[in-house]
């Protein structure tokens, strides 16, 4: 009893009150609920400005078979990305960026964008799939910034065909993340730097009275046996989410039967200070950009191992996201802030998995180590209505014909399961 006073006292502080938000509704909530989003200060811009056909591009039926963008001044970003007009068309080809430092002015060398990004997304046949969305790039964190110079190349034809088109309406989208709320609490004064906004890690015992009170029930006993203890999550005012960008209302699905691993592909660039700022951009690029309802992922994870609440709806709920094309129901999706492929991700980011995953998959009772059934939604690689067995930590290319999470986070998700089944308390 005396956990459950704690919790309630926990509950009654301002950072209580934050959380409580997030369990006001039982875990099994299917409908859309409808909720106003909180007014806030807008941060960041976007510049879109068109790319045009390179001189010299070679032409077939369907148009240039390369654009770009000759050396721009533009206003500062920190975040690039193309995007183009229907998210059904794929850009098949290479997308490369260069830009210039506001501090030194010295340009970059020459950086690639993931142009397989349409396997980040909502799940074909649902209200968010049917908004006006476009085709997009991943976006590159490239820091303070102020040029650009961009060349989008269609894949090279085979012998005797034309190059397919580059999609229509190519565009290179700019970023500003605006500025850290770090230093700013809700009424504009001034408060000590380091201290977001945050829902504080709690032990075995109060996690499972967060369940309980999740749950709707007075005894920390009746919680599910087996919840990671809750890992320190910055909470979506904490990294300055401009609640006025997403749109309004959350859904929710049954469960939550499977942890999605991803990486941003937005490239390894950023210091811990920024990662903040990285979230901000990601979000109003998802938004913005790309035109989904919210950013994608439900959480995401910096190499520090700091966990940011992603899309909104509360931290304990079944959220939808739109991270894993054709299996979004059912599924969280975490994702690390940079790119895998060739580069190992940090033991910090690891194990911020690791821990967020063995809570979020306790609250509705899933063993990390186990399997989990889910049906797809139609996708490259599963069929619309095919169920589907999972590891309960999956990687993203394991629902989708992807690179996501990167070869060399892709392979530690076998050591997460066990990992995440210890932090449970399983055996």
């Amino acid at each position: 009893m005396s956990t459950i006073v704690t919790m309630r006292s926990f509950l009654a502080s301002s950072i209580g009150v934050a959380a409580i938000a997030a369990l006001a509704l039982p875990l099994a909530a299917t409908a859309p609920v409808v909720v106003p989003a909180a007014a806030a200060e807008p941060a960041g811009s976007t510049q879109s400005l068109p790319l045009a056909p390179l001189p010299g591009a070679n032409r077939s039926a369907g148009g240039a078979s390369q654009e770009g963008l000759a050396v721009r001044e533009v206003r500062p970003f920190s975040l690039v990305g193309v995007v183009w007009d229907n998210a059904d068309d794929e850009l098949h080809g290479s997308v490369q960026v260069r830009t210039r430092a506001r501090a030194g002015g010295a340009w970059s060398a020459w950086q690639d964008l993931e142009t397989h990004n349409h396997d980040h997304g909502a799940d074909p046949g649902t209200a968010e799939a049917a908004r006006p969305l476009h085709g997009s790039t991943a976006p590159l964190w490239v820091g303070d910034s102020d040029a650009v110079e961009a060349r989008v190349d269609a894949e090279p034809a085979e012998e005797g065909q034309e190059a397919a088109p580059l999609p229509g309406g190519l565009r290179l989208d700019l970023v500003d993340p605006g500025a850290d709320p770090a230093e700013q609490d809700a009424g504009g004064s001034t408060r000590a730097a380091g201290t977001p906004d945050v829902l504080p890690a709690l032990d075995e015992a109060a996690t499972q009275a967060e369940a309980a009170e999740a749950a709707g029930s007075d005894e920390a006993g009746l919680a599910r046996p087996y919840v990671g203890p809750r890992p320190r999550i910055i909470t979506r005012k904490g990294w300055g989410a401009d609640e006025r960008l997403r749109e309004r209302g959350f859904v929710y699905t049954r469960s939550v039967k499977v942890a999605f691993v991803h990486h941003t592909a937005s490239g390894n660039g950023y210091s811990c200070a920024q990662s903040a700022s990285v979230l901000r951009s990601i979000y109003r690029f998802h938004v913005k950009s790309s035109g989904w309802r919210d950013i994608g992922y439900n959480f995401a994870v910096d190499k520090c191992g700091n966990i940011f609440e992603g899309r909104a709806g509360g931290v304990t709920k079944a959220v939808l996201g739109a991270h894993t094309l054709g299996f979004n129901t059912d599924s969280t999706g975490i994702a690390v802030l940079g790119t895998y492929n060739r580069v190992n991700p940090s033991a910090a980011a690891l194990k911020a998995v690791e821990q967020l995953a063995a809570w979020k998959l306790g609250l509705y009772g899933v063993n990390p180590r186990g399997k989990s059934t889910l049906v797809s939604g139609g996708g490259n690689r599963y069929r619309k209505g095919r169920s589907v067995k999972f590891n309960a930590i999956a990687g993203h290319r394991d629902g989708f014909a992807t690179d996501c999470p990167g070869a060399r986070l892709y392979s530690r998700l076998g050591t997460a399961r066990v990992t995440a089944a210890h932090y449970q308390g399983r055996r």
